[in-house]
């Protein structure tokens, strides 16, 4: 395994980092990569060879970043920032994984309890119609999240997602598909359609997640876009395998 510390020009927010990110991991021989956009630094770990012809190339094409030097060799970890990604066998990466998805439990946790609220409020304790609202809360506050950096999201979900990644344009308009399919489980407005939306995006979505995790690497999840940096792991492929079947269940009532 190679290590490249690289300073590159161009990177002002989480969102460049993302991009940056994106870029230096289509190269084919890269195995990891780590971009700090307060340092304007990266640490790419490799199988092979980096030239610079051809990161600069992908740099460029990312949004006009500058690869300014590269330094080939063994880099240290904190050398960079909060990693956008590391290799899955990186005990540290292992042991911060609970404090780094503690906002994901928490935001979960609080739909998840309004969903009870709701339901002693109105004595509603139908499951149907607690699932509904709970997915009404999740899709509205997730593509909250994701609105905050459209262009952050874009960049990291098209590293992991096959809808993303066969279809132009479809990582900027999943935040807006995400804000409808909230709304129409909150007026409960053609669950047939919606249900079904649901369980394929979800399911599409589990594959990509699927993939990454065994391609043994631990890439950020995209799902509350890039105001916090979350690690994709197995919640993740836990949260969008419960929302499919979740999505299922209700598919299966209303037909």
């Amino acid at each position: 395994m190679r290590q490249y510390l690289m300073n590159i020009k161009g990177m002002r927010c989480n969102a460049c980092s993302a991009k940056v990110h994106g870029a230096l991991s289509s190269l084919a021989a890269v195995h990891a990569v780590e971009v700090d956009h307060q340092r304007d630094r990266a640490v790419v770990s490799t199988t092979a060879d980096l030239h610079d012809r051809e990161v600069q190339l992908v740099l460029s094409e990312a949004g006009g970043f500058a690869l300014v030097d590269m330094e080939a060799g063994a880099v240290a970890p904190s050398s960079v920032g909060v990693p956008l990604t590391t290799d899955k066998s990186d005990s540290s990466a292992e042991e911060n994984t609970p404090q780094s998805l503690f906002p994901l439990f928490l935001i979960v946790g609080y739909i998840f309890t309004v969903t009870l609220l709701i339901a002693w409020a109105s004595s509603e304790w139908s499951l149907s119609t607690m699932m509904r609202h709970f997915m009404a809360g999740f899709f509205l506050v997730f593509s909250f999240f994701k609105f905050l950096d459209t262009s952050g999201f874009a960049s990291a979900f098209r590293m992991y997602d096959p809808l993303a990644k066969a279809i132009p344009g479809w990582s900027w308009i999943y935040p807006y598909v995400e804000l409808l399919l909230g709304v129409a489980y909150l007026l409960s407005w053609q669950p047939l359609a919606t249900n079904a939306v649901t369980l394929v995006l979800m399911s599409v979505g589990g594959v990509g997640v699927m993939q990454s995790l065994l391609q043994k690497k631990t890439i950020r999840c995209a799902c509350l876009g890039t105001a916090l940096n979350l690690p994709m792991t197995k919640v993740t492929l836990v949260e969008n395998g419960t929302m499919a079947a979740m999505a299922a269940l209700m598919l299966a009532r209303s037909i």
